[in-house]
């Protein structure tokens, strides 16, 4: 029986849009790929590291654009918190364990290949989903596949995202400065106390904040980008608001378009300049490519289905009505699109690396293409939504069955 699906306007635009923004990342890659690999490739990758004001262009990209690309993603948490799907326990349950599931399986995949090497630094890079894109291949889909899909996927991808934001700030940060850590942490909780006590509903004070905290994080030694998280749960949210009155919303909305547009695109950009040698098909057989690939290709479906099979099985939670197995499976694949956060985990884990740095690179890209593809085909096929069906296949009836 179809249910009905309440999606607040947020999501929908993040749903509309997200076509669009995947297939300029997709433009940006390719054009960074033609350039390097052009005669004015040595010139383009110069570019990405002239230094301004002490750190190089490449580094203002992924220290402090991506700051604002994390304060999106926490913003989008702190939604799903409030009012989405992770508001309510039992709810939150589904895409949290497919999440885990999709964290711990691909990250045991690159461990198996790569364990007691220097490579194994690269476990959490087939650890991430890329929202835009997996997104963007289900709105490719349309009503192909069922709402609660797109809800089930976004909340794991938030979920998943989070999770390689735990793991970069727990793993990825070589020396700490204590002094300047516990100076952003001081300002975090001015800002909360602003938000909770205060009551302080001006954005000004906020992002002024915000930008004092990413500059001490980035001197902490903890990457500066954790700082756009911190702002983002700093920022007010009232559940008992209409949403155009929130100033998280307010700011999801106008960071959105920026986000999408200009940020990820400048990213793709500065990120995706790989030179391809005469060698590079034997790169993706090395054991840390081998590890990224079936990390993503492999490793994201199987401990996305896998989890969230056992959760189900054991009662602790269900799937919605209009969801089968093979939709969970195709959200899975899908989850293997990995691109500009394991890009991004790329860089911390083998900096001062170029050449394992432009290996990984070429690896994270044609596993994100493969589950991208093979996502699309079997969702086209066998993503039907469950109410339309007159023939459920045996998995369909076990799940209708257990309930």
């Amino acid at each position: 029986m179809r249910i009905e699906q309440r999606l607040s306007d947020t999501f929908k635009a993040f749903a509309s849009s997200s076509k669009a923004g995947g297939i300029v990342l997709i433009l940006c890659t390719l054009a960074s790929l033609a350039i390097a690999n052009s005669p004015s490739g040595t010139a383009y990758l110069d570019f990405w590291h002239l230094h301004v004001a002490g750190l190089s262009i490449e580094h203002w990209v992924n220290d402090a654009l991506m700051a604002i690309f994390f304060l999106l993603i926490g913003l989008e948490l702190e939604r799903e918190l409030y009012n989405g799907e992770l508001s309510d326990l039992r709810n939150a349950l589904l895409p949290m364990l497919a999440a885990a599931g999709g964290i711990v399986v691909p990250a045991l995949i690159h461990f198996g290949f790569n364990s007691g090497t220097p490579a194994q630094a690269g476990v959490g890079i087939p650890m991430a989903t890329d929202i835009a894109f997996a997104l963007g291949v289900l709105a490719l889909l349309g009503n192909r596949v069922p709402a609660s899909l797109k809800i089930f996927l976004t909340a794991l991808a938030v979920m998943d995202d989070l999770g390689a934001i735990v793991i970069i700030a727990l793993f990825y940060t070589a020396e700490v400065s204590f002094a300047y850590l516990l100076g952003a942490l001081v300002v975090f909780g001015a800002l909360l106390v602003m938000n909770r006590a205060l009551r302080v509903m001006s954005m000004l004070p906020y992002l002024l904040g915000g930008a004092l905290m990413w500059f001490l994080m980035l001197k902490s030694g903890v990457h500066a980008t954790i700082a756009g998280v911190l702002l983002a749960f700093a920022i007010p949210y009232s559940a008992r608001q209409d949403d155009a009155q929130s100033p998280s919303h307010r700011l999801e909305h106008a960071l959105h378009t920026p986000v999408t547009f200009l940020i990820l695109p400048i990213f793709a950009l500065a990120n995706t300049g790989i030179v391809i040698g005469a060698g590079w098909m034997s790169t993706l057989l090395d054991a840390n490519s081998l590890g990224i690939i079936l990390g993503l290709v492999v490793g994201k479906p199987v401990g996305i289905f896998l989890f969230t099979f056992a959760a189900v099985s054991v009662g602790l939670c269900r799937l919605p009505l209009d969801l089968a197995w093979r939709h969970v499976l195709g959200a899975g694949l899908l989850g293997g699109i990995g691109f500009t956060m394991s890009i991004f985990i790329t860089n911390l884990a083998f900096e001062g690396e170029p050449e394992v740095i432009n290996a990984s690179k070429m690896a994270i890209l044609a596993a994100s293409l493969g589950a991208g593809i093979c996502g699309f085909l079997w969702l086209k096929v066998m993503g039907t939504p469950l109410a339309n069906d007159t023939d459920l296949d045996t998995m369909d009836l076990e799940q209708d069955l257990s309930r």
